[in-house]
């Protein structure tokens, strides 16, 4: 009895792993929202920035960060 119980809990799991898995992998191919978007151009921007000012470390760090939240205007 204790045999079943226990093969039964791990059918379960791998039912609920397995569908999480699946809603993680659709998820993944969806388009990606518009500002997901943006911010992803806007890192490469800010990356490539710091790079050709061949900033490093803390100054790269704070580079970004300044870069990042700045407001487009």
């Amino acid at each position: 009895m204790k045999t079943l119980i226990t093969v039964i809990a791990l059918s379960l799991a791998s039912l609920a792993g397995s569908a999480a898995w699946a809603k993680d992998a659709a998820e993944k191919t969806a388009e990606p929202s518009p500002a997901r978007t943006a911010q992803r151009e806007k890192m490469k921007t800010c990356n490539a920035d710091a790079k050709a000012a061949g900033k490093k470390g803390t100054e790269r760090k704070a580079f970004m960060k300044e870069c990042l939240s700045a407001k487009k205007q």
